[in-house]
Parts: structure tokens; C-alpha cells; sequence
């Protein structure tokens, strides 16, 4: 029997029919939110620079490129002397054919109402269709990501690119937006022209907007101390969906990265809701990948430098992403022998790597031929040099520090042993003998310790069995939120009060949690 084929879904941002719509092609449309289009076409031209240097930045040796004229993406940019265009002059074939860009501004403000629509407190969508390729700019900003497919950057081939002015609209709100068109395809060099297919703001309710779905969560054995960790109203909302299988999130850049390790991928949650591609083949590329169930990325985090630093499976080695994109290998070997398949890690503030290093990543795991290292191990990691933390642990996988840094906890993956062991750590940053701080073992459900986070309060969330529990420093289990996939990671946001879990096929977000405490890093 063979495997349902995948049917995908609408890959829009706020796919559906709005609430409301204002065609900005039309006068009437443009009339109500006081849009008044501007034109010009861009110039190419040759400039003085420089060759890439040894540092991959700008600083090799002199070269001749170009560049576009005019910069025309500020709000404060005199467009005054630019063309006017009538709302229906925007389908005016324009620019000069062949290799050519244009720009069009023009500045739209909140209504009071369109049609009978209330556009408060709703969602409001700037989309366009440039005929071939667009950017587009907002209040002079381009936010753009590795991955991003749409959104201000080029969307396709005249594909509609949609942007979010704003999630909480407010009558008499104004935006500047300029659009850079472009021909296309640029290889081809084609006989045509560029022009406005559509442009349209698109007006969602609050309610319609909303960029999670609310799910159902168990709390169960409260502690009297949970409610500040946890409080009775917090609510779970499911984000993201789909997946094989989600581990490693963490807030970078204003979204959530997080690794599939059975597809080999790290893919990027935006909070307007878009999930995108950031990195493919994350974590392997060798010929037999087929034999692999989890090749590629698990933990992901950032460096004291705010550098990402991913767990590859497959490679079986620690990599940090560069500012220019080449990677560093931050360990791969233990005393001559290659790592097992590092799973998870975390960085202490003086810039010293503590990682866990189970076999899971390998195709047969503990018994996989190519395994060289008769332990897992704990490691840490620091200036080229890996040094063994403990080997006493089957499966160690979470890992992460108090806020205080004077204890490091580490999670057993091992179904005899379904412990959160605590070590202490000196101002060296050598750790000493491990105690249990908490026992699962005895705990419904088949998962063992996975994901760990530990709040600035001392309280570690911690993925286990039947759920995600959450544990006092003292060790003292505080309750257990049972959730509708078995959770395997974490992590904190740019809101200190939510946390982000990944699961089997979805990523969740749970908040408000801790109150008004601020969660550690």
C-alpha cells in the first residue's frame, strides 16, 4: 500500500477574501485612503567598487559593478517632480523593455470606514502585482530573510507580493510604500514592459487575522506555586502544522527558526503567520541520506554574538552561520574520534559551548557501525578545544543553564532513566559530579527527557513524558500541561511571556507564562 499523496494548501499570507478590499487602480479606491501615485523609471549604471576580499566582505581589490538610481525608498524621498499617475494609468506599460526597473510611491491612510467595514483594531494587507518582479517598501523599510519567498522581496514571476502594514489599524493611520518593479526574466532579456496588474489593500477583523489556532491544554497536579509560572488563563494556540517532525526553535531576527530533522530543513515562523524555508539540507548531504531518519539540524541556538549555532545530525558536528553565510566548525571530535550526532546545546555568557551528544542521529543509533565514541557524552566546546563534561548519561539531550550559571541541566533520553540531572558549575566554568534534581521515570507516557528552558525565576520547562512539565528549582514538580502532540523543545520569544514548543507535526505557542517576569536567555 502506498502512502497518501500530500495535498498542499493555500500559500498565501491571510489566504480567503478579506473584509474589506480599496483598489488602488481605481479612483475611488485611491480616493478613500488618499492615495496619489508617482512614476519614474530607474537608471543602471557602472560605479566604482570593490572585489570580494579574504574576509568575503567588501575589501578586495578595485572593481567595476552597478548600481540603481534612484534610491526612492524613504517616506521623506522628493517625489514631487516624478510623474503623476492616474489610478488607471497604473496598467501603462512603463519603463524602457528589455533589462529596465521603475519605482512607484505614493502614501495611503487609514479610513474611517470602507464600505460598512470598521477597519479598527483589523488587519490590513498591502498587495501588488508588478508585471514581472517587485519590492516593496514600507515607511522605508524592507525587512527581508533568508528563505523569504514574497513579502517585500521578489515573490515570483508576476506573483502577488503581500505585506502587512499594520495588525492593529487605527482610523488616520499613514504608510509610504514604494514598489521597484522590475522586468523579467532578467537571463532573458524580454521584449516587454512593466505595469501594475493589481494593487489593493486588503482589510481582515482581528478575529480573521489571528496567526494561531486555539487548542486544548491539561493542567494537571497544580502546585499553589504554578499559577506564577503558569497562570489559570494561559492559553495554547497551535501556529504550525504539517511537519514530519519540529525540534530546535529559537527566536532569531524577529521570527522563530526550528529544524525538521527527518526533512533535513530549518524553516522560519514570521509572526504575520508565513512559515518559509531558512535553510535546506541543514544538517546532511552525503549520498546516503536515505538511510537516515533524522539527517538533518536538531538544537539551534545563538552565540553571545547573536550568530546561530545548529546541531547537525548528520555531519555530526556543531556548525556557527557566519554574517557573510560560510559556516565554523565549532566541534566535531572527541580526542581523535568523530561525535556521535550532537543533539542540543547551549551557550554560557563567557562564550563557552555546553552541548549534549547522543546517538540518535545516526541511522542504527547506539549500534551504527560509524560510531567511534563507546559513550554518549556531554561536551563542552571553546577556542578549537572540546573537553567531556560526563559520560554517564544513556541519551543526554536537553541542556540548559539556571540564570545564575552556577548549575547546568541536562535531560536523559533513556526509558530506565527519565531524569533532569543538575551539576554544578564554578566560575571556571568546570562542572562536578551530577545529582538528580527530578525522576520521570515512574510517569505515564513513552517519552523520556527532551527539551529543556529554564525561566529567570529558576523554573525549568521541561519536555517528558505525557507532557511538558514544569519543575522548581528545588526540584519540586509544579504541574504538567498535557498538550495534543508530544512536545520535544522550546523556546523563549521576543514577548518574555511566551514560550514557543515544538512537537511531532506543529509548533505551539503557549503565553502569557511567568507574569511579568522577564524568561532567561
Amino acid at each position: 500500500m502506498t502512502g497518501a499523496a500530500r495535498v498542499p494548501g493555500p500559500p498565501e499570507l491571510l489566504p480567503g477574501c478579506p473584509d474589506a478590499l480599496v483598489d488602488l487602480r481605481t479612483a475611488e479606491g485611491a480616493a478613500m485612503v488618499g492615495a496619489d501615485w508617482r512614476y519614474a523609471d530607474a537608471s543602471i549604471r557602472a560605479v566604482e567598487f570593490v572585489s570580494v576580499g579574504a574576509d568575503l566582505g567588501p575589501s578586495g581589490p578595485p572593481a567595476t559593478t552597478y548600481v540603481v538610481d534612484p534610491h526612492a525608498e524613504a517616506p521623506a524621498f522628493d517625489d514631487s517632480g516624478w510623474r503623476r499617475l492616474a489610478p488607471a494609468e497604473l496598467e501603462l506599460r512603463l519603463g524602457h523593455g528589455l533589462v529596465c526597473a521603475n519605482w512607484y510611491r505614493t502614501e495611503v491612510t487609514i479610513p474611517e470606514r470602507v464600505g460598512d467595514f470598521d477597519p479598527t483594531g483589523a488587519t490590513v494587507v498591502f498587495e501588488v502585482v508588478i508585471d514581472d518582479y517587485a519590492e516593496v517598501w514600507v515607511d522605508g523599510q524592507l525587512p527581508k530573510h533568508l528563505g523569504d519567498t514574497g513579502g517585500p522581496v521578489a515573490s515570483g514571476f508576476n506573483a502577488p507580493n503581500r505585506v502587512v502594514l499594520t495588525g492593529d489599524a487605527r482610523p488616520g493611520q499613514r504608510f509610504s510604500l514604494a514598489v521597484f518593479g522590475i522586468n523579467g526574466p532578467l537571463s532573458a532579456q524580454p521584449h516587454n514592459y512593466i505595469w501594475v496588474r493589481s494593487a489593493t489593500l486588503d482589510f481582515y477583523a482581528a478575529e480573521r487575522a489571528a496567526n494561531g489556532e486555539q487548542v486544548e491544554m491539561l493542567v494537571r497536579g497544580r502546585d499553589r506555586r504554578m499559577d506564577a509560572v503558569v497562570p489559570p488563563g494561559a492559553r495554547l494556540e497551535r501556529i504550525a502544522t504539517g511537519f514530519e517532525f519540529t525540534e530546535g526553535p529559537v527566536w532569531a531576527d524577529g521570527g522563530l527558526l526550528f529544524s525538521a530533522p527527518n526533512t533535513n530543513t530549518i524553516y522560519r515562523w514570521s509572526p504575520e503567520g508565513r512559515v518559509t524555508v531558512f535553510r535546506t539540507k541543514s544538517g546532511y548531504t552525503g549520498p546516503d541520506i536515505g538511510r537516515y531518519h533524522q539527517p538533518g539540524s536538531n538544537g539551534l541556538t545563538l552565540d553571545p554574538e547573536g550568530r546561530l549555532v545548529m546541531c547537525q545530525h548528520g555531519n555530526r558536528r556543531i556548525v556557527r552561520v557566519n554574517p557573510h553565510g560560510d559556516l565554523t566548525v565549532l566541534s566535531d571530535s572527541y580526542q581523535g574520534r568523530r561525535l556521535n550526532s550532537p543533539n542540543d546545546l547551549v551557550f554560557r555568557s563567557d562564550g563557552t559551548l555546553y552541548f549534549t551528544d547522543p546517538p540518535f542521529g545516526l541511522p542504527d543509533a547506539y549500534d551504527d557501525p560509524k560510531k567511534e565514541l563507546p559513550f554518549s557524552g556531554v561536551f563542552r566546546a571553546r577556542d578549537g578545544v572540546t573537553t567531556l563534561v560526563t559520560d554517564e548519561l544513556a541519551g543526554p539531550n536537553g541542556i540548559a543553564f539556571s540564570p545564575d550559571e552556577r548549575h547546568l541541566y541536562v535531560g536523559d533520553w533513556d526509558p530506565g532513566h527519565k531524569a533532569v540531572m543538575r551539576y554544578d558549575v564554578d566560575a571556571d566554568g568546570n562542572v562536578a559530579t551530577g545529582v538528580v534534581l527530578v525522576d520521570l521515570t515512574a510517569e505515564a507516557g513513552e517519552a523520556a527527557i527532551d527539551g529543556i528552558k529554564v525561566d529567570r525565576r529558576g523554573n525549568l520547562f521541561v519536555c517528558g513524558p505525557g507532557g511538558l512539565w514544569v519543575i522548581a528549582p528545588d526540584g519540586a514538580v509544579l504541574g504538567q500541561l498535557v498538550l495534543p502532540e508530544e512536545p520535544h523543545n522550546l523556546a523563549w520569544g521576543a514577548d518574555p511571556h511566551t514560550l514557543y514548543i515544538t512537537a511531532l507535526s506543529s509548533v505551539y505557542r503557549l503565553s502569557p507564562v511567568n507574569g511579568k517576569e522577564p524568561h532567561a536567555t
